[in-house]
């Protein structure tokens, strides 16, 4: 007589479930996958409205190393790295380029949905059921409990795969409401934040219209002692941008405990202080303006800037000129709105979860992706980290549990 199989719930359908539910053996489980939008996936078609970014073509050491922390997620991107992630999309007919930054997407022509559906393809392919506008409200006693459409039902699963995502992007339906479920068993849910996201700087009203909308490039950015070069870009609000996001955990760390971030900016990374002070000399009569724009090319944005917090004898002088071009600081005082940040950080606390994400004080749960509280910067490398999670915990429930 053939035991029963042992099933399988898995809740949520973004990229951690997607590819847990591809990749789960399916001849030793029963496999459910609940989703309480009408559709799998939808904040992974919202994140591809720019552009599909799939991945980062980086080498695994510097991969790992640009999360916070890194430590909980070296053995799924081990196990299932960024090149794995490429031969694996390949595999079911997704081809990828490496873009100009590096980042991965799909090849021209290549929607985000054509992804999406090739992925629900190989889930429906491995057996797979899908249940959509199930919504997850809880526990109770041993089963999990779900609304469909005003229809109570209680589900008794033997293992459970939690892939609830963050707090962000409310159109997704990625709020965090879950939390209070995990907190009634006294599981530690850290507060959410945004993260890669805007941050609120009180302008001076009179330089508004010399800066809004105005790009810096070719900067290098701190905080904290972390320099990432990139851009930005300024806005009534504040600044965001490639350079700012990295930055994320610092920033957000003296935004919690000053209430003030202090960010520096670099307008000439490429250029030593000694080479910066040279240019000023032999200036052949020429204003501050045009030596700083001829010969240093400053953009009219980071003049702007300079002459924005510097006194007119300071304007005249060089070595205090070269000094804010090398290291000119902005007073960061708040965050964008959570539901404006690309990603978040918060939820359950790493401290609940063992080594294959389950949680310590609940047996046969798991908890998967956004909902745990790491940060990844922009890049690819969310996805990336949420596909190599659901890989990493399906191949080893594939080879462990029976």
């Amino acid at each position: 007589m053939n035991t029963p199989k042992k099933t399988i719930s898995i809740i949520g359908g973004g990229a951690s479930a997607l590819m847990f539910a591809c990749s789960i053996d399916t001849g030793k489980y029963d496999v459910t996958l609940y989703e309480k939008n009408k559709t799998l996936g939808r904040k992974f078609l919202v994140a591809g409205d720019g552009g599909l970014n799939l991945t980062h073509s980086e080498n695994s050491d510097q991969f790992s190393k640009r999360y916070t922390p890194f430590d909980f997620l070296l053995p799924s991107l081990n196990h299932f790295s960024n090149i794995d992630f490429i031969n694996w999309l390949e595999s079911i007919g997704i081809q990828t380029f490496v873009g100009t930054s590096k980042r991965v997407f799909p090849k021209k022509g290549i929607k985000p949905i054509d992804v999406l559906n090739a992925i629900i393809a190989k889930i429906t392919d491995n057996n797979v059921t899908i249940k959509t506008e199930f919504t997850w409200l809880g526990f109770k006693n041993k089963d999990l409990v779900f609304d469909n459409l005003g229809t109570k039902h209680l589900i008794n699963s033997g293992l459970t795969v939690f892939a609830l995502g963050g707090a962000s992007w409310k159109i997704t339906g990625s709020v965090g409401d879950w939390s209070n479920c995990f907190s009634e068993k006294d599981i530690i849910i850290n507060p959410f934040y945004p993260s890669n996201c805007a941050y609120k700087i009180n302008w001076d009203e009179s330089i508004l219209k010399l800066i809004s909308g105005k790009p810096l490039k070719n900067s290098s950015f701190t905080c904290n002692n972390k320099t990432i070069k990139g851009e930005a870009v300024l806005t009534n609000f504040g600044i965001e941008g490639s350079g700012i996001y990295p930055l994320s955990p610092e920033i957000r760390a003296q935004l919690i405990t000053n209430k003030l971030a202090k960010l520096y900016i670099d307008f000439k990374p490429d250029l030593s202080q000694v080479e910066i002070l040279k240019r000023f000399e032999s200036n052949f009569n020429l204003s501050m303006k045009d030596i700083l724009s001829k010969r240093l090319n400053l953009t009219d944005v980071q003049i702007s800037l300079i002459k924005n917090i510097t006194t007119k004898d300071d304007y005249l002088n060089a070595e205090f000129l070269c000094l804010l071009i090398k290291s000119f600081p902005l007073e960061l005082i708040d965050f964008a709105d959570i539901d404006e940040a690309i990603s978040t950080v918060g939820g359950i606390s790493l401290n609940e979860i063992n080594e294959t994400f389950e949680l310590n004080k609940l047996p046969n749960h798991y908890c998967l992706g956004e909902m745990l509280d790491f940060d990844a910067p922009t890049g690819g490398y969310l996805l990336q980290a949420c596909f190599s999670m659901g890989k990493f915990l399906a191949n080893n429930l594939n080879e462990f549990k029976q």
